[in-house]
């Protein structure tokens, strides 16, 4: 005798950890980037293909569209097949690589291109569904559409107060 197959549906449901501080440790690792290439040079600093830990941040522009939320990522000269999309407890992650090209035996004069690891990660609004999602890539532009992505918010005053001890209100938006 077979024992039951548990029902999937009475499992209790799993808890949604988001980790608050996604993304602080891309911050604290491009900062730590930003310091060495200012004290020692770009030669020095970037010796080797960047990696998970020293990815660069692609250009990115976040804009509403009507009801949707459109991200357009900047990625010339990057594979399509390369770029990497996930999305995972409300934070949306676009990596991938950008391959340096055949210039090994060049002397660069002027170097501003990054090669190697790229990783942007941007919180979407609460509530944001999997099912919303839509990416296409053309001519170097990811265009990420979040489908009802903007929606009015009730927007709250933060009173900020200056050094002088007067306090003032800001309003958001």
């Amino acid at each position: 005798m077979t024992a039951p197959t548990p029902d999937p549906s009475m499992e209790p449901p799993v808890p949604d950890r988001r980790n608050p501080f996604e993304g602080v440790t891309d911050f604290f690792s491009e900062m730590a980037r930003m310091r060495t290439v200012g004290l020692h040079g770009r030669g020095e600093a970037d010796t080797g293909e960047r990696t998970h830990a020293s990815a660069w941040v692609p250009a990115t522009d976040i804009l509403a569209r009507g009801e949707d939320l459109v991200i357009r990522v900047e990625l010339a000269g990057v594979d399509p097949d390369d770029v990497e999309l996930g999305f995972s407890h409300g934070v949306l992650t676009i990596s991938g690589t950008r391959r340096s090209g055949d210039d090994a035996d060049a002397e660069f004069l002027i170097h501003e291109r990054f090669y190697g690891e790229f990783r942007r990660v941007i919180t979407l609004p609460e509530g944001t569904r999997a099912e919303q999602i839509e990416a296409a890539f053309d001519d170097g532009l990811v265009e990420i559409t979040v489908r009802d992505g903007v929606s009015p918010t009730d927007r709250t005053r933060i009173s900020l107060t200056d050094r002088s001890g007067a306090a003032t209100t800001r309003r958001l938006g």
